[in-house]
C-alpha cells in the first residue's frame, strides 16, 4: 500500500520505518526540515533501538520523508501521528491536530474533486473519545468540501508502542485496535497489518471510534495504577523491614495478577503515562466525574522520588555533598526524559544544597536541551559521577550500571531506586528503595 503519516516524532517515525519494513511505500510528512533531511540521509531522528537500521534500510525507496503536504495526494490513506502536547490542567492540546488536519485537508481537496477514490484518515495519536469524529472529522469536511462517508473514510488506530521496545512492539505486538464505522476502513486497516495479523499472537480487536480512543487510555491508566499499587505495597514492606521483591515475587505467580510490571521503585515517568493518566483525570472531571483512585494513583508515584533522597539523608548529610545520580532517562532504552523520576530526585537534591553529578549512557545531551537551567553536574562515565561522591542514588537501570566498582566514591553509600545488581560488600551501605 502506499501510506502517508502525518508527524514524524517519536510514534510517526516508528511507525514509517516499520510500514516500510513490512513492504509498504511510506512517505513522512514533517514539518522539521531538520528531521526531514535526517531520515532521507537514512538516519534516525531520535534512539529507539532497532530504528535506525530499518530507516538506513528502507530510506530512498519504501521510505521518504518530505514537508510538502502534497505527497499525501499520492496515497491510499493517512496515519495521523501529531502531538498531543499537555496543558497545565492535564487536559489535551489539540492545536497541533487541528493544524495538521486543516493542512491535511488542503491537501486532499483537489485530489477529490476529481477522482472518485475515497481516501482514509486514520487518527493514530492519543486522543479522549469524541476527538476523531467531533474535532478531526468537521476540519475535515470544511476543508474537503467532502462529508465522512462519502469521499473520507475516517477511522482510529491507537498505538501502543514503549520506548526502548518500539520497533518489537510494533511489528509483534499483542493486539492491533481499529475502531471505524465503516467497511472499507476496517478493510483498509486489515490490509495495511496484514503481515502482522498473521501472526497466531495477535489479537485484532475491531470497535467503534470512542471505544478505540478509550483503549488506549484504560491501557496505560491499568498499567500505571498497577505500578502504583506496587510502588505501594513496596513503601509498606520497606516499614516492615521486608524485600518487597520477594513478596511481589510470589503475588506475580497468581494468574489473575501476573509478574509483570511489578517491580517496585521509582515511580513511571515518560511521555505515556503521566499525560495519558492525567488527560484521562482531566477528561473525567469535564464529564462530572472525579476519579480519585487514579488521583492517588499519581499521588504515590510523585513521592518516590522524594521517598529515594529521604533515604539517603538517613545516611548522608546532603548539605554541600556531592551526590552521585545514575541515570537521567525515564526507563533504560531510550534518551527520553519527560517526567523522569531522575529529574525530579535533582530537584530534591537540589533543595537540600546537595551538589548531583548526574551520568546517562544516552540521555545527557537531551537532559541539556530541554533542561538548560538545570543545576546539574554532568559526568562523562558512571565512574565518573561516583568519583568523590559522599553518596549515590540509582534512577535509571541501564544495564551497565550492574556491578559497578565503588572504589572512587568518598563515602560508599548507595540508595537504589530501581534495584541493578551491586556488591554489597563494597559499600558502607547499600538500602533499596523498596527492599
Amino acid at each position: 500500500m502506499n501510506v502517508s503519516i502525518v508527524g514524524s516524532g517519536y510514534v510517526g517515525t516508528t511507525v514509517a520505518a516499520c510500514l516500510a519494513n513490512l513492504g509498504h511505500d511510506v512517505v513522512n510528512v514533517e514539518i522539521d526540515e531538520d528531521v526531514v533531511e535526517t531520515i532521507n540521509a537514512g538516519k534516525a531522528p531520535i534512539h529507539e533501538p532497532g530504528l535506525a537500521d530499518r530507516i538506513a534500510e528502507h530510506a530512498g525507496s519504501r521510505l521518504r520523508a518530505t514537508t510538502e503536504y502534497a505527497a499525501v495526494r499520492e496515497t491510499d490513506l493517512t496515519l495521523l501521528c501529531l502531538p498531543t502536547p499537555q496543558s497545565d490542567d492535564g487536559s489535551l492540546e489539540l492545536a497541533p491536530m487541528r493544524a495538521g488536519t486543516e493542512m491535511l485537508g488542503e491537501a486532499l481537496a483537489e485530489t477529490l474533486e476529481t477522482e472518485e477514490e475515497t481516501h482514509l484518515v486514520v487518527v493514530k495519536s492519543t486522543v479522549l473519545p469524541g476527538t476523531t469524529e467531533d474535532v478531526v472529522g468537521p476540519i475535515l469536511e470544511a476543508e474537503t468540501g467532502t462529508r465522512i462517508g462519502e469521499g473520507i473514510d475516517l477511522a482510529m488506530n491507537p498505538e501502543f508502542l514503549r520506548m526502548g521496545t518500539a520497533v518489537e512492539d510494533f511489528l509483534e505486538p499483542d493486539k492491533v485496535v481499529i475502531g471505524a464505522r465503516s467497511e472499507r476502513a476496517t478493510t483498509a486497516l486489515k490490509a495495511l497489518y496484514a503481515p502482522i495479523l498473521e501472526r497466531k499472537e495477535t489479537d485484532l480487536v475491531e470497535t467503534d471510534v470512542r471505544e478505540a480512543e478509550l483503549i488506549k487510555y484504560a491501557n496505560n491508566a491499568f498499567l500505571a495504577s498497577k505500578v502504583s499499587l506496587v510502588n505501594e505495597l513496596g513503601n509498606v514492606a520497606k516499614e516492615y523491614g521486608a524485600d518487597a521483591y520477594e513478596v511481589l515475587e510470589a503475588v506475580g505467580l497468581d494468574d489473575r495478577i501476573s509478574e509483570r510490571f511489578m517491580r517496585s521503585g521509582l515511580g513511571w515517568g515518560g511521555s505515556c503515562f503521566p499525560k495519558d493518566v492525567d488527560a484521562l483525570r482531566a477528561g473525567a472531571r469535564e464529564q462530572g466525574y472525579e476519579p480519585e483512585l487514579l488521583d492517588a494513583v499519581v499521588a504515590v508515584n510523585d513521592a518516590q522520588p522524594r521517598r529515594l533522597v529521604e533515604l539517603l539523608a538517613d545516611h548522608v548529610d546532603l548539605e554541600g555533598s556531592r551526590i552521585a545520580v545514575l541515570g537521567l532517562a525515564f526507563k533504560p532504552g531510550t534518551d527520553d526524559v519527560r517526567k523522569s523520576r531522575a529529574l525530579d530526585v535533582i530537584a530534591h537534591l537540589r533543595t537540600r544544597d546537595a551538589t548531583p553529578v548526574a551520568y546517562d549512557p544516552v540521555a545527557i545531551e537531551t537532559v541539556r536541551e530541554r533542561h538548560p537551567g538545570l543545576e546539574v553536574e554532568y559526568a562523562d562515565s558512571a565512574e565518573g559521577a561516583l568519583e568523590g561522591a559522599d553518596g549515590a542514588v540509582v534512577a535509571t537501570d541501564w544495564p551497565e550500571f550492574d556491578d559497578l566498582s565503588f572504589d572512587g566514591m568518598a563515602g560508599r553509600i548507595v540508595v537504589d531506586g530501581r534495584r541493578i545488581d551491586v556488591d554489597e560488600g563494597e559499600l558502607e551501605v547499600y538500602e533499596g528503595l523498596t527492599w
